[in-house]
């Protein structure tokens, strides 16, 4: 992969599945526009070399198939685990494991992901940790509303100034 070089982005888009004809996804409108740092790795490769070199009021209109998206459903993602593994302080809570919660979680090492509960059983839970646009081609089309040159503290952080605050989390960008 080529590195991008740093710029700060805002754009509105429509996200489908698979074509223009798709189901959408995410829509994103001028009210709240989606501020992207290029070039920081946190988004799709393909993603920013499309917007990469667009300019202030400039159109696009792409296809990523799922395998320069977010992979294929892998089978080994989708895992049984103990129902004990739930609890806490020995209970486990009533509205915790319900079929398509997405629930945080952290794998051997202590990295943190997130897991979709598929089935839940008397002594076990299956979880799905696949990406939930893993198997899916993104249609977007959409229109650059501003860029601007980042901040030297922005591109040491690699993210938007204000980003945790204004997102009240500590979270990693979505479009990843």
């Amino acid at each position: 992969m080529t590195q991008t070089p740093f710029k700060v982005v805002q754009v509105v888009y429509e996200l489908r599945a698979g074509d223009s004809g798709g189901d959408v996804i995410e829509k994103v409108t001028q009210e709240k526009p989606a501020e992207f740092l290029l070039g920081a790795g946190k988004l799709i490769d393909e993603f920013e070399k499309q917007v990469s070199d667009l300019k202030e009021g400039e159109n696009f209109e792409f296809q990523i198939d799922s395998d320069n998206a977010y992979g294929q459903v892998k089978e080994e993602a989708k895992v049984d685990l103990p129902i004990t593994a739930f609890q806490i302080d020995g209970k486990i809570p009533e509205d915790l494991l319900q079929p398509g919660k997405i629930l945080p979680m952290k794998d051997q090492q202590g990295n943190p992901l997130y897991g979709r509960v598929v089935e839940v059983q008397d002594e076990k839970v299956k979880m799905d940790f696949n990406h939930p646009l893993a198997g899916i081609d993104l249609y977007f089309k959409g229109e650059v509303i501003s860029t601007r040159k980042p901040t030297k503290n922005e591109i040491e952080n690699k993210k938007i100034e204000g980003e945790d605050e204004e997102k009240g989390e500590n979270k990693e960008e979505s479009s990843q």
